[in-house]
């Protein structure tokens, strides 16, 4: 019974340490970098002022009426 608090205590701590690093990796791939690939192509084709304007012709713009 002598140090059984340590020896266990070292074993979760080690699983708890691989448990963390494999989510953080698993968030990473799975959400962050699809994310940031999707915003990137996203704003590759993106025209704001084309935007601006179908808001606009909308009537979503409070300071810019339609035309």
């Amino acid at each position: 019974m002598r140090r059984l608090l340590a020896r266990r205590m070292k074993f979760h701590l080690f699983g708890a340490f691989l448990l963390s690093v494999g989510c953080a990796a698993l968030y990473k791939f799975g959400v962050a970098d699809p994310r940031k690939r999707a915003y990137a192509e996203f704003y590759k084709n993106y025209d704001p002022m084309k935007d601006f304007e179908a808001m606009r012709a909308a009537g979503v713009l409070e300071s810019a009426p339609p035309k």
